[in-house]
């Protein structure tokens, strides 16, 4: 057992010293290529944090609704708090890369049909991802899912485009900066036709608190109202919920034991009481949701400094200057989003070897044109994805934790279709759990909070179908017997 331990810790060495040289033959090759670094390390920061923390909001779902356990979603409730100080900072000192999206029903039903598949998956998009890191094959098939799915998604046309609204044609036509051979599929319309025309909140510029002065507009209306309230409140709803049963009970227990020095047993003091106890009942997913929150804080601020650094807005712009011209899209951009987000650069990574095989992966928006379809080592985005794969395999290795798991007989279907269904709701939902909802919420766009309603909702859906399946199984196998 000593000699396996030690093994594994010669191993996290050894992918630690990969990461380094690497790293240090990017920057040999070009100065431009610091950019891309940045994003490696993060994501390796990310990886070690998501696996210690066990931070997953699949799992955060599935505890609580099928075993009452709240303390997963605490965790990312208290990630998100922090977030939302660290991105109102950074707005309010013109160092944010953050930029909001435009909602509606569509982001809701994204949602829905996103949650359902992190359910069905046994993690999310990043949680998934530090999943393979421990060696889980479900998750390697779920992150398949996610990855082609998307590619398929928005490259869908044929039979597609009939469902297509004649609104959504006739607002993409008029668009006479978009080159007409790149809109091939129903989601170019989508895009082009429908999420372009819609506009975009974020609460510190908007009337009721852009005329705030100073920073105030941030820490009030990004933070304050869009993320810290509505977080404590769900802290609170998950207590009253699914703790302060228990806590009470507890209490009179004690009592019971103890007449002479009896601890009360309501009033807001007491209440207030059992909601620090439910965040303090795992310091370790506690601790990690701090850090989480100010990592991602760090990063925004970080890659803003890369753009100031090397005067531009997007990497696109350095691919084009190091002549790395079919890496980008038509406007010279490649995905960039400048903080903590998954599953774009999944989509890249399953078109990048559908087009390899020889499919025309070019001629759409969401490649041609927004995106780009960079080679896999020059895809910053995809560095983070590996980073936070990397590095959740050196904690767990250094934990002695790490074990390949091979997927076997149901396991199979539910990766690969969880991650199906989260890579078809990601795209209408333009992000995950990540980018649609973690990001957003904390960045003063309601529109995220209104993903998040609908993940909750698919999750519980999930959860629900899988209690009926695990039953009837279980009924089946009895009566066999």
């Amino acid at each position: 057992m000593e000699d396996q331990e030690k093994k594994n810790i010669r191993k996290a060495y050894i992918i630690i010293g990969v990461m380094l040289l690497l790293s240090v033959l990017y920057a040999s090759a070009s100065a431009n290529y610091m950019y891309l670094n940045v994003y490696i390390w993060f994501g390796l920061a990310y990886g070690m944090m998501l696996q210690y923390g066990r931070f997953c909001f699949a799992s955060a779902s599935r505890d609580l609704f099928a075993a009452g356990v709240p303390r997963m979603a605490v965790g990312i409730l208290i990630a998100l708090i922090f977030f939302s100080i660290i991105q109102a900072l950074l707005a309010a000192t013109n160092m944010s890369t953050f930029h909001p999206a435009p909602a509606g029903i569509h982001t809701l039903i994204a949602g829905i049909i996103f949650g359902v598949g992190m359910v069905l998956a046994g993690g999310c998009a990043s949680g998934s991802l530090y999943k393979i890191g421990e060696g889980n094959g479900t998750s390697v098939l779920s992150i398949m899912g996610i990855s082609f799915g998307q590619a398929i998604f928005v490259t869908a046309g044929g039979p597609f485009l009939k469902l297509v609204p004649q609104s959504w044609v006739q607002s993409s036509m008029s668009k006479t900066w978009l080159p007409r051979e790149n809109v091939t599929s129903w989601f170019d319309y989508y895009l082009t036709g429908y999420i372009f025309d819609k506009g975009t909140i974020q609460l510190s510029h908007t009337k009721l608190f852009g005329g705030l002065p100073g920073a105030w507009k941030y820490f009030i209306g990004d933070a304050l109202i869009n993320a810290i309230i509505p977080a404590i409140l769900l802290v609170f709803v998950i207590y009253y919920f699914y703790m302060k049963k228990g806590f009470i009970k507890k209490r009179k227990k004690h009592n019971k034991k103890n007449p002479d020095s009896p601890l009360p047993e309501s009033g807001l003091g007491t209440h207030l009481h059992g909601v620090w106890n439910m965040v303090l009942a795992s310091k370790r997913t506690t601790l990690m949701g701090v850090l989480i929150g100010i990592t991602a804080g760090w990063h925004i601020y970080v890659m803003k400094g890369m753009q100031l650094r090397f005067n531009v807005t997007n990497f696109g712009q350095l691919l084009t200057k190091m002549g790395h011209t079919g890496d980008v899209g038509i406007f010279g951009n490649v995905f960039d989003p400048g903080y903590w987000y998954i599953t774009t650069q999944e989509a890249q990574f399953a078109g990048w070897i559908m087009e390899k095989i020889g499919l025309d992966m070019r001629h759409n928006v969401f490649f041609g044109v927004v995106n780009g379809l960079p080679e896999l080592w020059r895809n910053p985005a995809l560095w983070m994805s590996v980073g936070i794969i990397l590095g959740a395999m050196i904690l767990s290795l250094i934990a002695n934790e790490f074990k390949f798991k091979a997927p076997k007989g149901e396991l199979i279907v539910w990766g690969l279709l969880g991650g199906t269904l989260m890579g078809f709701g990601s795209r209408p939902g333009l992000g995950c759990n990540i980018g649609a909802f973690f990001i957003r919420s904390a960045g003063g766009d309601p529109g995220g909070w209104l993903f998040g309603l609908g993940m909750v909702t698919g999750a519980f859906f999930g959860v629900k179908f899988f209690n009926w399946w695990t039953e009837r199984k279980m009924a089946k196998e009895m009566a066999d017997f």
